[in-house]
């Protein structure tokens, strides 16, 4: 997965807009950040999510998530290695992002899209 294919889908979710922290490109939700990319470097990406949830991505997909450093890490951020990605998993790791920081009324809405479970890759 490229960079530009992360942004597609990141900016692909409802409301989702792109904005700059810290040097390097967020997407948020209601003004809040769901996703990074280009952090640590340009072949990463980050995904916010809930400690279960990114224990089942890791575990699932361990060459394509692995969790941030330090305490964002143990509260859920998840960085994603572009390399090794695909964008089914991605996709489905974004949206969870996005549905862990969407407004309750946007998710309920029915703006948000349908999730999947993480599924270990076989081969």
């Amino acid at each position: 997965m490229t960079a530009a294919e992360f942004r597609r889908l990141a900016l692909s979710l409802p409301e989702a807009e792109e904005r700059e922290h810290m040097d390097h490109p967020d997407f948020r939700v209601g003004g809040k950040i769901f996703a990074t990319l280009g952090y640590p470097d340009r072949g990463w990406a980050m995904v916010k999510l809930f400690p279960d949830q990114q224990e089942e991505f890791v575990a699932a997909n361990p060459k394509m998530f692995v969790p941030v450093k330090g305490g964002w890490g143990k509260q859920g951020a998840t960085n994603v290695v572009l390399k090794a990605a695909s964008k089914e998993r991605v996709r489905e790791a974004l949206t969870a992002a996005w549905r862990n920081t969407a407004g309750k009324g946007l998710v309920a809405a029915g703006a948000a899209p349908a999730t999947k479970p993480a599924k270990k890759r076989r081969g």
